[in-house]
């Protein structure tokens, strides 16, 4: 049987789908403020939801023994409980299922000998990815479990970036099978491409840090700040230093990351315009096109979301849309480079 056949490349790609679908709940999770409704870790049981009255009280019960229902939640009801429970539990489910979609297939192929042993490798790299990816998940509900009744940004971006990050790694093994021929490739150009993916992951986890402290509420105007600045002055004035000020306050993460959106769209046109002279393929030329739609699709859904504050059907959509220049910007990467 051909090894790395095309039964390999759907796996892989079913992958790639399935954490697709992970980030999309775990959009939701965040701005309907579900995260912490289940506040222990079972990895067998937890995969059944309460089944009757009884368990769903308890469920609850533990609920009330930490810092976001005693300081934010007193009012709640078993039923809205119960709405904010289903998103975690879903999110969580699609993990585990995630877990046993990678595993299973891996060790199906690996038996019948259809993997390379560069594809081995690779797999076996995917799943320590996707099991840290699993651990940072737990680090990060943690850290709502103590003092404060939400999480720590810092672990919230961790744990998005990390499944930013395998999805890519995932999708590029798929691709290094789906184009197993070398083509022409500029060196300095393929550099320019990996800047802008930096760039590019860096707005990303600005993206999360603006999720994690709410930031997306406060200067809701565009293209200014409030009273018309391009910085307002609370950028630089809510925590003790100017660092601080850029990692934890409000109004500085969400400057950095209004900006950082200005660079992605530069360094996204640079290689769109760089690019045309360098095109041998047909995808190529297509990967350029999409990743120039799909950047300014995005910085549109940014402004949108950000003057209507951050309704969470359109917070959803902007997050996919990052996923999409994501994938985007890693199929353009790999196909200037081999």
């Amino acid at each position: 049987m051909k090894k790395d056949n095309k039964k390999v490349i759907y796996w892989l790609l079913t992958g790639c789908v399935l954490i697709f679908v992970m980030v999309i709940v775990g959009g939701i999770t965040r701005l309907t403020h579900s995260g912490l409704s289940i506040s222990n870790y079972k990895l067998i049981s937890g995969t059944i939801p309460p089944m009757n009255d009884v368990e769903w009280q308890e469920a609850f019960n533990l609920y009330k023994q930490y810092p976001e229902y005693q300081k934010l939640n007193t009012h709640f009801s078993i039923e809205e409980f119960k709405d904010i429970y289903f998103w975690e539990w879903i999110h969580r489910v699609i993990g585990r299922f995630i877990g046993l979609v990678f595993f299973f297939p891996f060790l199906y192929f690996l038996i019948t000998k259809q993997l390379t042993k560069p594809t081995i490798k690779k797999s076996i790299g995917l799943m320590i990815l996707g099991g840290f990816q699993g651990f940072l998940g737990w680090y990060m509900v943690k850290s709502g479990l103590v003092d404060r009744p939400d999480v720590s940004h810092y672990r919230l971006a961790m744990h998005l970036t990390t499944a930013f990050i395998t999805f890519a790694a995932t999708f590029w093994v798929a691709l290094d099978l789906m184009f197993p021929f070398t083509e022409i490739r500029n060196t300095r150009f393929k550099r320019l491409i990996q800047a802008g993916l930096l760039v590019l992951i860096i707005q990303i986890i600005y993206g999360a840090f603006v999720a994690g402290l709410d930031a997306g509420w406060v200067h809701n105007h565009w293209p200014m700040m409030s009273e018309g600045k391009f910085i307002h002055e609370s950028a630089y004035i809510e925590r003790d230093t100017l660092f601080a000020n850029f990692t934890e306050g409000k109004s500085g993460v969400q400057f950095a990351h209004r900006t950082l959106a200005y660079l992605v769209v530069i360094f996204i046109l640079f290689i769109y315009f760089k690019g045309q002279k360098y095109i041998n393929s047909h995808y190529q030329k297509k990967a350029l096109n999409l990743l120039l739609g799909l950047v300014f699709l995005q910085f549109v859904l940014g402004v949108f979301t950000l003057i209507l504050q951050v309704p969470v059907w359109l917070g959803v959509v902007h997050q996919v849309g990052a996923f999409l220049l994501l994938s985007a910007m890693t199929f353009t990467l790999h196909r200037f480079s081999k």
